[in-house]
């Protein structure tokens, strides 16, 4: 199994690997942000042990590099960062594992092997389609046919939690709670203003509607009738 271990601070690279080595491993070392992204781009790694503090490029950027990039490799962020804020932004920015440090290197190798054992992580979808509808995740490009059309962020994110459900009728609580953010019913009319707009951009030039109401329900996004 092979490891690598991108981190600058000699003495801490040196022990993780003469730790691994010793438990059957084959371990590369990088001190350098940015060749070590490079480095990891060869997806014959099955886990990265990431520093967030890197010269040249920061781990947390790095490892949000790989995810744009499709690269699926489970990430150890090792870190002092050790704060519950640095915890989340370096799951959510694409970690699978935070460890803080100073750490046991027993833990460590508890932890690769947990990252091992996952299954393989499923490639995203980058577009959604419903119909001769097109949303582009990537790009932030909405499209019907040849003809592109503008939308508001929120209009953008609403259509995008429609189409993720296409075909099934979501309601306006689940709409406020995914769209806006709202865990309460705040009397508004935001839902059926923002509705009435992405359905006029959407409809315009087409014979065919896209979005539903379903009476006393909620709406639906189908190519359907």
């Amino acid at each position: 199994m092979k490891i690598l271990v991108i981190e600058d601070d000699t003495e801490t690279a040196t022990y993780i690997a003469n730790g691994l080595t010793e438990e059957g491993y084959v371990v590369d070392i990088q001190a350098d942000g940015k060749v070590g992204f490079v480095q990891a781009m060869d997806e014959s790694y099955e886990v990265l042990i990431v520093d967030r503090m890197l010269p040249n490029l920061d781990g947390l950027s790095l490892v949000k590099g790989l995810r744009t990039a499709n690269v699926q490799t489970p990430v150890l962020f090792l870190s002092a960062l050790g704060e519950i804020n640095h915890r989340v932004e370096g799951l959510q920015g694409g970690g699978d594992d935070y460890l803080s440090k100073p750490f046991a290197f027993s833990e460590l190798k508890a932890r690769i092997e947990v990252l091992r054992r996952r299954p393989p992580i499923q490639l995203i979808e980058s577009r959604l389609r419903v119909g001769d509808l097109e949303l582009d995740l990537m790009t932030r490009i909405v499209k019907r046919g040849e003809i592109l059309i503008d939308l508001q962020p929120r209009e953008f994110r609403l259509l995008e939690y429609l189409m993720r459900h296409a075909g099934r009728v979501v309601t306006r609580t689940m709409l406020l709670e995914h769209v806006w953010d709202f865990y309460f019913d705040p009397r508004t009319s935001v839902v059926e203003t923002h509705i009435s707009r992405l359905r006029t951009k959407i409809n315009r030039g087409f014979n065919q509607p896209l979005i539903h109401t379903v009476r006393g329900t909620g709406y639906r996004i189908s190519a359907d009738a």
